[in-house]
């Protein structure tokens, strides 16, 4: 069985990264295992030319792992395959507590969207998604029925997480 999912989604420059690093951060220290999938809309690298694994990889490596006494990580070239679906992706994540997702907007999981003065020339995403089951801002106005929590109040909101999924202290 997977581990319970959780999203924080929001336009850009919405605080996003940073209320994930700060939950990671809390459910870490409440003694949770937690694990964090980032969807990207652009292209990116982990890799870097001169690096054995991006040789492999232009190579024509279809997948290229590097391992190490720390960490080890999977890279998995799509070439000309479309992106794989959510699920899919999840289904990579080994044993954990929680599995927190930044992005993926429509993804089929609760989330809390993040709100900033700097974004709010976009319309609000709950408008439209009855997957967003609270709002976190610093201090933006959010009408509306959904809970309201200070982006900075990282131990409310991760409380109410919590209490959404039924997580249990260890």
């Amino acid at each position: 069985m997977s581990a319970p999912v959780f999203g924080v989604i929001g336009w850009k420059n919405s605080g996003k990264t940073t209320l994930m690093v700060r939950l990671v951060e809390e459910f870490t220290r409440r003694g949770f295992t937690v694990s964090a999938m980032k969807h990207a809309h652009h292209s990116f690298d982990i890799d870097h030319p001169g690096r054995d694994s991006h040789q492999f990889r232009e190579a024509g490596a279809r997948q290229v792992a590097l391992a190490s006494p720390k960490r080890w990580a999977l890279m998995h070239e799509l070439r000309d395959e479309a992106e794989p679906p959510f699920e899919e992706i999840l289904s990579h994540i080994g044993p954990c507590d929680l599995i927190l997702i930044e992005g993926y907007k429509a993804g089929p999981f609760p989330k809390i969207e993040a709100r900033s003065q700097r974004s709010l020339t976009r319309e609000p995403l709950s408008d439209n998604d009855p997957r967003i089951v609270a709002i976190a801002s610093d201090g933006s106005a959010a009408d509306g029925p959904l809970p309201h929590f200070a982006v900075d109040d990282v131990p409310t909101i991760a409380d109410f997480i919590a209490e959404h999924l039924g997580l249990k202290r260890t």
